[in-house]
C-alpha cells in the first residue's frame, strides 16, 4: 500500500505536479458534500429501479468516512483511500458499500507517493477492476462500471497525451457523465435492477450517476489553490 508519508498533510493539494495527502482528503470531503447535496436525486433514481436507498446509504457512508479520517489523520495518500474504502465496506449497506469500498481500497493499495498523474490513473484503473470483479459487471450491464470505465480510459489517454492534471480530470468527468447518461436506454443485466427486465430501460443507473458525481469532484478539488 502507498503507506509512506508524502510529508504533505497541510493545505497544499499538489506539490511539483504530484497529488498530495491533502488532495485526497479534500476529494473525499468534496464527495461527502456533493453526495449530501444530491442525496434526493440519487435516491429518486434508485427508487425507479432499486431499493430507493442509494442516496441515503452514500450520505451516511461518506459522513462516516470523514469521521474516520478526523479520528485517525492519514499521513499518506494510500492511507486516505484505504481508510475510506474500509469505512464504506463496514458502514454502508446494500451493494454500494462493498463496491465503492473495494474501489477505494484497491486505489489506496495501488498508489505510492509521490502520486503522479500516471500513478493516479493506474490506481483509478485498479479501483475500476476491483468493482468489475466484485460486481461481475462489464460496460453495458447498466452499472457504475458504465461511468467508471470511460473515466479510467480518459485518464489513461490524458497521461499518454501529456494533458495537465486539471484537464485530465475534466476529460474523465465528462466521460463518466456521458457514460452515466448512456445507461438510460440500457436494460440492466446486473444487480436488483436486472430483475425488472425491460422495465429497467429508460432510467439512469443510480450507481453510474453517483460514480459520475465522484469523478466530477476531482475537477472541483484540482481547481483549488
Amino acid at each position: 500500500m502507498g503507506g509512506s508519508p508524502d510529508h504533505e498533510t497541510g493545505g497544499g493539494f499538489m506539490d511539483l505536479g504530484t497529488l498530495t495527502t491533502a488532495f485526497f482528503v479534500a476529494w473525499l470531503e468534496e464527495i461527502a458534500e456533493q453526495v449530501r447535496v444530491h442525496r434526493e436525486r440519487l435516491t429518486a433514481l434508485d427508487a425507479a429501479i432499486g431499493d430507493a436507498d442509494h442516496g441515503a446509504n452514500l450520505d451516511r457512508g461518506f459522513t462516516e468516512v470523514l469521521k474516520a479520517l478526523a479520528d485517525s489523520p492519514p499521513t499518506a495518500p494510500g492511507q486516505v483511500l484505504v481508510s475510506a474504502g474500509t469505512t464504506l465496506i463496514r458502514r454502508v449497506g446494500g451493494a454500494s458499500g462493498p463496491l465503492y469500498g473495494s474501489a477505494f481500497r484497491a486505489m489506496g493499495n495501488a498508489v505510492e507517493p509521490p502520486v503522479t498523474q500516471a500513478g493516479f490513473a493506474a490506481a483509478f484503473e485498479a479501483g475500476v477492476v476491483a468493482v468489475e470483479r466484485l460486481g461481475k459487471a462489464a460496460p453495458g450491464d447498466k452499472t457504475m462500471v458504465d461511468a467508471l470505465a470511460p473515466a479510467s480510459l480518459a485518464l489513461a489517454l490524458a497521461v499518454r497525451d501529456g494533458v495537465g492534471v486539471r484537464e485530465a480530470f475534466e476529460l474523465a468527468a465528462r466521460a463518466a457523465e456521458e457514460g452515466a447518461r448512456a445507461t438510460i436506454p440500457m436494460q440492466a443485466r446486473k444487480g436488483r435492477a436486472s430483475y425488472l427486465g425491460e422495465r429497467s430501460i429508460g432510467h439512469e443507473d443510480p450507481g453510474a450517476a453517483s460514480s459520475a458525481l465522484i469523478v466530477a469532484c476531482l475537477v472541483t478539488v484540482s481547481s483549488r489553490r
